[in-house]
């Protein structure tokens, strides 16, 4: 990571109230592996270092806003992609355990190089779909926190992660800008599947001041048994989402 990056790094975790001087060496070491295996596959749209140090590392610890993952230890990441925001937070977080999820089997397989390449015992990763893990006794109800980033709208968020959360855990879905038809739509479908939007943190991407949002949801109740619906359906047809 050149000098640039590095302070780029520690400016964004400053504006997020956090320290990372300690973890300089893994950030580094995550973006080489990081642009290694987006060379030979497609990991990520991002190649340039500044993107990939603000885009990627930055915006996954703003998770961090609000102290929501606090508390339970196992935290599942729906949608990980090439790790995020799964890796920059086990980094900076190991006393917790992360769940690192996506139904292709090529990401996976990298975040579990890049797991063990960076000595990140509290990353376990899966090859799965939510749908299908949602109706998995050994995984629904089985999580206290779940992130997801940029994943899908509201509603099917809803749909797909309160499943896998106990009464008493948290969805924290990173999203950009969120419409009031999607944040009402997303409302509605968290009440069908047992749960309840606590919080729409709006904020501004350090450094760059690029629009997010972090939507709260709170697991209240129990999930219908007939929730999640079967593969695809619930990002195809969120609930009480109509999309124009």
């Amino acid at each position: 990571m050149t000098p640039e990056a590095t302070a780029l790094l520690l400016q964004g975790g400053g504006e997020l109230g956090l320290d990372l001087s300690s973890h300089v060496e893994s950030f580094t070491r995550l973006l080489k592996l990081l642009q290694q295996g987006a060379a030979q596959t497609n990991l990520t749209a991002l190649r340039d270092e500044r993107d990939i140090v603000l885009k990627h590392f930055v915006d996954s610890l703003t998770c961090l806003r609000g102290s929501w993952l606090g508390g339970d230890g196992r935290v599942l990441d729906l949608g990980t992609g090439a790790g995020f925001p799964a890796l920059p937070l086990a980094i900076v977080q190991p006393e917790l355990r992360f769940t690192p999820v996506d139904a292709t089997a090529k990401k996976i397989a990298f975040v579990t190089r890049t797991a063990a390449a960076l000595e990140l015992s509290n990353v376990t990763p899966l090859t799965a779909r939510a749908e299908t893990l949602g109706r998995d006794p050994a995984h629904r109800e089985g999580y206290g926190r779940v992130v997801t980033r940029a994943v899908a709208s509201l509603p099917a968020l809803a749909e797909l992660a309160l499943p896998l959360l106990r009464e008493g855990g948290v969805l924290v879905a990173q999203k950009g800008p969120i419409s009031p038809e999607e944040l009402e739509a997303g409302r509605l479908a968290a009440a069908e599947v047992g749960g309840e939007v606590r919080a729409v943190d709006a904020f501004a991407l350090p450094v760059l001041g690029e629009a997010r949002t972090l939507v709260v949801v709170e697991k209240t109740g129990p999930t219908p048994e007939r929730y999640p619906r079967r593969e695809g359906v619930p990002a195809r047809k969120p609930l009480f989402w109509r999309a124009t």
